[in-house]
């Protein structure tokens, strides 16, 4: 993903700038690949060639203003209070923001000198992987900036989810690094430049998705790297971090350094790196992911994904745990367990679960409100959603405190949720709390400098300059009122920034405020088309006095406000850790909801070399099935790769449109279930740990990289047949369908032995190729299966059963009606299927057969009338005829040739 380029290209000269330009410079100059979002009173204005960027890019007009260097100066502009939408636009788009903020209020400017300018700097970069805003995040799904290193052959990936804190370190193969970046699904993945030379890792990155930014290739050295690490971190050293290695500090050190740039020196509210291996988590590769539809379908939509069927998630925090689980199963049985213990308490405690899931409701995004806090963006609101959720929390612990339903203790995973629940086990959290409930009031703005959010009776001192404040605008109205009556004229008192109070009178009725005695009261302030405005030396006085109130009223406000949002970073490892427990919670109560709901059962997962499936059921297409109103058929499946429970390799065969892909996906996203820690839709499933899933269903060219589909198909397989263990499970489907049929057939048949001799996993492998149907006699461990269809009146009917033994035939023609080819064309496949079938030697020579003697979409012929000579060898009685008569017959048929 990267921006458009610019249509118009320009350097320019900061000498002879005006200053608020040679200011637009200073920024640009430190941020040359970004567009300048330059503050300009109640717009963000852009200048140059960013503005011709933006106004392409946005679809908004692109002007000029003033002149440098006796050109004029492209200038676009978008509304302060609507940046956040168009940088969303942006950033969607590719683009990089600096978002350049006036850092003084104008009148404080103007104590410098008239001519001063306001000062201004950058707070921060906008970039795909830093986005904390509400606005411009999905709320339900993660947002990770991710970084690649690569040291004496190893390789680290290291991702930060900026808007909640949370950090991941995998330490892998470099083989594997397309695995683990296809699980975090980064929006901005961050490598060093002399990286980009490797091309199979510059594919792989290219495959991820997600803006691609090189860095200079000095920021992932360690030793500085380490330098950068302990400054985000505000630590003397790493040690308690654990044994990082070189690879692993220089991935967290390219995510330092670009933390550094975009935050302008804010330091975000992270926590320690959570390390994992790539033993710890499932490897499921992009292609895999992307054919299995994980959590978006093909088509990039999230409804229609396994994620979509199963999500019964209430929370936004929630949502993302669930999406994380799923883009990344465990590998350790005793884990899994953990997992499946919470979500079978909640099977089990319906009623505490359903008011469990009510309460959580009224809970809000706390990770993120609190990145916010403190990276400096947050405001009233967010300081209202820690103490909202908090409540929650304490709320949730307490009602299982209350709870009969609780007689039973609940499992480590939830006890641990509802301990981080309960802020009176810890100290400062509890005060915190308190502090926010007592003086946060009900209705919060978003920022701080609108005042108003703090509630009364917390200070006397804010509370008396609250009095003055309010008690003045009542003078000011008992003033409005003295004056009119005084003058006679029909006045009102009003305010602007500029002016402050004022008085005004229509221009019809102002005349007499000009005459004596009352031009000695009324002070000529301005006049307008319609009006004219005065002011008074007691409203003046007045005025002074309001001002000050209010600045006083509105800077307690903020010292208030900056004093909680100081605790809540301190506070940043325990409110973090209550919103993973609530997340949790959530996730755990979701899934017994969903399980409930679906009828799925718990699996057993173990350390075994078996999947055995009984009566399992796909649950986004049962599903879409049970909307339409039918019933969905389940099926078995039973592998083993030690070959004693059952086959290591199973061939499937069945006509198209019977339900092989949906038969083979379904096995594979049963794994994924199991091994996330969920439910699955089935009578039961006893499930040997799979290290690696490899799915290869589907394929489709890689037109940028030259590959098609057959290519795309065998560079696939090749990667499956090189990686899978004994632990792995594969399904493959359709394999050598690209090229000729006996060069298929031939790369079908040792792809299939090669995964049961050499592989030796477990392994569903559909097919049209029936020949291979034969390996179950050949080879040790293969079974076949088949999904059944029957015709009825000339119709098939799909059974959808997978039943034991191979498909009698493949139904192509059928299933060609029944998509709508026209008749003729059927009629004419029936003819040469028949004709193939008939012939005795193989392979049966195409040149035998006239496929084009007639039109394709001619109707078929009516069988032609017998000729004469037809007739006559037809009443020939050969076995009664003499020899001479059999002479004669044969002249008489010469004869007939001839006429």
């Amino acid at each position: 993903m990267n921006a458009p380029a610019s249509p118009l290209v320009q350097t320019y000269d900061a000498a002879g700038a005006t200053p608020v330009m040679q200011q637009f410079f200073e920024m640009k100059a430190r941020q040359p690949d970004a567009l300048i979002f330059f503050r300009m009173g109640d717009f963000y204005e852009l200048f140059f060639d960013d503005a011709y960027k933006a106004a392409a890019a946005l679809g908004i007009s692109q002007t000029f203003r003033g002149t440098h260097n006796g050109q004029p100066i492209p200038m676009a502009g978008v509304p302060q209070h609507a940046a956040e939408a168009y940088l969303s636009k942006l950033i969607r788009m590719g683009f990089k923001v600096a978002v350049c903020e006036q850092m003084e209020d104008p009148a404080e400017a103007k104590k410098r000198g008239s001519k001063s300018v306001v000062r201004r700097d950058i707070v921060r970069v906008v970039t795909p992987g830093t986005l904390t805003e509400d606005g411009l995040l999905d709320a339900r799904g993660a947002n990770r900036l991710a970084a690649v290193a690569v040291r004496a052959g190893q390789a680290a990936v290291a991702a930060v989810e900026l808007s909640t804190g949370e950090v991941e370190c995998f330490l892998v193969a470099k083989d594997a690094v397309a695995a683990i970046l296809a699980a975090l699904a980064p929006s901005e993945t961050l490598v060093a430049d002399r990286l980009l030379s490797d091309e199979h890792l510059a594919q792989t990155l290219k495959i991820c998705g997600g803006l691609i930014q090189p860095m200079p290739s000095a920021l992932s050295e360690p030793q500085a790297s380490e330098t950068r690490v302990k400054r985000l971190y505000g630590v003397d050293t790493l040690d308690g971090f654990g044994g990082l290695s070189p690879a692993e500090i220089g991935a967290l050190g390219l995510i330092a350094a670009h933390l550094e740039m975009t935050q302008a020196g804010k330091l975000p509210a992270l926590r320690a790196p959570r390390r994992a291996a790539e033993a710890d988590v499932m490897a499921i590769d992009p292609a895999t992911r992307s054919s299995l539809e994980i959590d978006r379908t093909q088509g990039g939509d999230r409804n229609g994904s396994l994620l979509a069927a199963i999500d019964r998630t209430v929370t936004a925090g929630g949502a993302r745990l669930l999406a994380a689980r799923l883009a990344r199963p465990l590998l350790d049985p005793h884990a899994i367990d953990a997992r499946l213990d919470a979500v079978e308490w909640f099977v089990e405690h319906r009623q505490l679960r359903e008011r469990l899931r009510e309460v959580l409701k009224g809970s809000g995004d706390m990770a993120r409100a609190l990145s916010r806090l403190a990276l400096g963006r947050g405001g009233p609101r967010d300081l209202g959603c820690l103490r909202d959720t908090l409540t929650t929390g304490r709320a949730l612990a307490a009602m299982l405190a209350g709870s009969g339903d609780a007689m039973t203790s609940p499992p480590a995973e939830l006890e641990q949720a509802f301990h981080a629940l309960t802020p009176s086990r810890h100290e400062g959290l509890a005060g915190f709390l308190e502090a926010l409930e007592v003086g946060l009031g009900a209705d919060l703005p978003a920022l701080a400098r609108d005042g108003g959010f703090v509630a009364a009776g917390v200070r006397e001192e804010l509370d008396e300059a609250r009095g003055l404040r309010d008690d003045s605008r009542r003078v000011i109205v008992g003033l409005e009122t003295r004056l009119a009556a005084e003058s006679g004229v029909p006045l009102k008192i009003r305010h602007n920034g500029v002016l402050g109070y004022f008085v005004e009178a229509t221009a019809g009725k102002a005349d007499p405020l000009f005459q004596p005695p009352l031009n000695a009261v009324f002070i000529h302030r301005q006049t307008l088309a319609n009006q004219v405005r005065f002011t008074t030396v007691e409203l003046a006085d007045l005025d002074a006095r309001i001002a000050q109130a209010a600045e006083r009223v509105l800077a307690m406000e903020i010292a208030a406000f900056e004093t909680w949002r100081e605790v809540a970073r301190l506070l940043a490892e325990p409110i973090q850790i209550a919103a993973e427990a609530l997340a949790r919670l959530d996730v755990a109560a979701a899934l017994a909801e969903w399980a409930e709901d679906c009828g799925a059962v718990r699996p057993t997962v173990d350390r075994s070399l078996a999947f055995d499936a009984r009566a399992a059921r796909h649950p986004v297409v049962e599903a879409a099935v049970r909307r339409a109103g039918d019933p969905y058929t389940p099926n078995d499946c039973r592998l083993d790769a030690a070959g004693e429970a059952g086959a290591r390799l199973s061939i499937v065969t069945g006509p198209n449109m019977a339900g092989k892909s949906t038969f083979l996906r379904q096995n594979a996203i049963l794994a994924i279930l199991a091994q996330a820690g969920c439910y699955v839709p089935a009578k039961s499933l006893r499930l040997g740990v799979v290290d690696r899933l490899f799915s290869r269903v589907g394929a489709g060219d890689d037109l940028a990289r030259g590959r098609s589909t057959f290519m795309m198909e065998m560079v696939e397989t090749a990667a499956i047949l090189t990686q899978a263990s004994p632990r792995s499970l594969v399904i493959l489907d359709e394999i050598g369908r690209g090229t000729a049929t006996y060069d298929g057939l031939a790369i079908a048949w040792a792809c299939a032995e090669a995964l049961h001799d050499v592989n030796r996993c477990r392994a569903l492998f559909a097919t049209h190729y029936h020949e291979l149907a034969t390996l179950e006699t050949r080879l040790a461990h293969v079974s076949n299966l088949s999904l059944r269809a029957k015709e009825w009146n000339g119709d098939l009917v799909f059974l959808h059963e997978a039943a034991a033994g191979p498909a009698d035939r493949s139904y192509g023609v059928q299933v060609a009606k029944l998509a709508g080819v026209p008749g003729p064309v059927v009629a004419r496949a029936r003819e040469v299927l028949d004709r193939l079938e008939s012939k005795t030697e193989s392979p049966a020579k195409l040149d035998e057969l006239p496929l084009f003697a007639a039109s394709h979409l001619a109707p078929a012929p009516s069988p032609a009338a017998p000729s004469r000579v037809d007739a006559a060898l037809g009443d020939l009685d050969i076995d009664g005829m003499s020899p001479r008569e059999a002479l004669e017959a044969l002249y008489r048929l010469k004869a007939l040739l001839k006429t």
